[in-house]
């Protein structure tokens, strides 16, 4: 074998993934048909939980440097507007269909919103961002990421994958494809894509032009569609409900972005030049399964959807958190194959409630009397402290819940980011991509059940004094709780479940003698 895993696909989502596989001991090659990354304008913020997850990895202080000199560029603007306040966008957590929630109506103390730790200050990132951070973090660890060379094909067996590049062939154990929506190694591994079809035509972008003082900040309904303004000069975005673009690929013209701002906006700008621009619709479609035999798909390879609201970056990245350890552990001998299932098992229906979130934003822009009445629903319940927790929670992953063994509420969440008794945090000994049974309450038993997992398991015997309920915590690599005990249970309760949930996620333990 060349590699144990080829990544197609050198965006966010792929460089994601191979760091995940490097952290497990893979040798892992990315695939990027692009010479360097792409410049068009794409996503400018990121989601609590793609947030949550670079800061696991030891990421957060490079984050907060990109995010502060975007908050720089953001007041800038808003002075240059004459705004009455420069800073009013840290009061905005996000949009739903473009109706901005405001940070103060945001119930911390709901499940999901207090438990982020620093991470839930992080937020206006731009996508190209992430991708360059993400690929000097890829260099770091070792990963081979051959820019300039595209798949073309592939074969795979029962024990291996040939693919096929621009440069030659590659034998690997394993392909993932995280080549985007239109997917080369989807379409040609034939897996099945069904979803529903597009009714709008967006356009994003980046534009010197004169007139804009009359254009209203952040987003604007109006009777033929909505549009955006900021929060960067010249940031522009326009929704229109007159079907799918005829030529989705065709370049976009300073004449048709000016035409189509005009006529959404209703104000007679003139755009002089186009500094980057994109179109994008509202096709939702989600493959029924994310892997075949050797084949596996994450990110928009495996589902589409509209932009709105930053969800598709955020659901990528969830993908390769969960599929990478995995992998890994399947590759290292550590987990048999069928651990693997557990991947479509946990992320497809993340990717159903995504593409419902997005369709239906969709359906409180249209400009018709109906929707427009449920917009105003919506927009009176997002000015409740009870909506906007809720919009916010859906938004930052707050609902998630795989479903996993267990009765303890935790299990099958995010953990907590919890803050320890030395001074740090949990996210601080998550950096290895290595799971962790936390103690918080020196109970032997527990570290000796854990003992025969070293190397794949750390233990940490720490406190926790803003969560004195909880006695112990397994948590999985990709930050998620496999397993959690209460203070104060009685033995064997303390630790029922524990020797199942090691077993279940990481394999045998060392020595353990295998039956027959």
């Amino acid at each position: 074998m060349d590699y144990d895993v080829v990544v197609a696909g050198g965006g966010p989502v792929g460089l994601m993934l191979a760091c995940e596989l490097r952290l497990g001991g893979a040798r892992v090659a990315v695939l990027e048909r692009l010479t360097e990354v792409n410049p068009t304008i794409k996503g400018g913020a990121i989601t609590t939980p793609s947030a949550v997850a670079l800061y696991r990895r030891g990421m957060l202080p490079a984050l907060a440097e990109v995010q502060r000199q975007a908050m720089d560029r953001f007041q800038a603007f808003m002075r240059e507007q004459n705004s009455g306040d420069a800073g009013q966008g840290l009061g905005i957590v996000g949009h739903f269909a473009g109706i901005m929630l405001r940070a103060d109506l945001v119930d911390r103390t709901e499940p999901g919103l207090g438990d982020a730790g620093p991470a839930s200050q992080i937020a206006f990132v731009a996508q190209q961002d992430i991708e360059r951070l993400l690929g000097g973090r890829a260099d770091e660890l070792g990963v081979d990421v051959r820019r300039g060379v595209e798949l073309t094909g592939f074969d795979a067996d029962e024990e291996a994958v040939t693919v096929r590049t621009s440069h030659g062939a590659i034998r690997a154990g394993w392909l993932v494809g995280c080549d985007g929506g239109r997917s080369t190694v989807r379409k040609l591994a034939g897996f099945e894509f069904p979803g529903t079809e597009p009714e709008i035509t967006c356009h994003q972008a980046v534009v010197e032009m004169t007139g804009a003082e009359d254009l209203k900040i952040g987003w604007t309904a109006t009777d033929t569609g909505v549009y955006a303004y900021g929060p960067m000069p010249g940031r522009v975005v326009t929704v229109e409900f007159d079907g799918p673009p005829a030529e989705r690929d065709a370049p976009v013209t300073t004449e048709d972005l000016q035409a189509r701002l005009r006529r959404v906006s209703g104000v007679d700008i003139t755009i002089t030049e186009v500094q980057t621009a994109t179109r994008f619709t509202d096709h939702a479609r989600q493959v029924t399964e994310y892997r075949k035999g050797r084949v596996l798909l994450a990110g928009d390879a495996a589902h589409v959807h509209s932009a709105f609201g930053s969800q598709g970056l955020s659901l990528g990245i969830g993908d390769a958190m969960n599929l990478g350890w995995k992998l890994a552990a399947v590759i290292a001998g550590q987990a048999p194959e069928g651990l693997l299932d557990t991947y479509t098992a946990e992320r497809h229906p993340v990717g159903v409630w995504v593409l419902d979130w997005t369709r239906s934003q969709v359906a409180a822009m249209r400009p018709d009397p109906q929707s427009r009445a449920l917009r105003e629903i919506v927009s009176d319940l997002a000015g409740t402290v009870a909506g906007t927790t809720y919009l916010t929670a859906r938004l930052n992953g707050g609902g998630l819940r795989y479903e996993l063994p267990g009765e303890h509420p935790l299990t099958g969440r995010s953990t907590p980011d919890l803050e320890l008794t030395d001074g740090d945090r949990l996210a601080d000994h998550l950096h290895g991509g290595r799971a962790l049974l936390l103690d918080l309450t020196d109970d032997p038993e527990l570290r000796a059940l854990a003992a025969g997992y070293a190397g794949r398991v750390d233990t940490l015997m720490a406190g926790c004094p803003s969560r004195p309920e909880l006695a112990a915590v397994l948590v999985r690599p990709d930050g998620f709780t496999a397993w959690a005990a209460d203070a104060g249970a009685k033995a064997p309760t303390s630790t029922a479940g524990l020797t199942e949930a090691l077993e279940e996620w990481f394999g045998a333990p060392e020595g353990a003698v295998t039956p027959g």
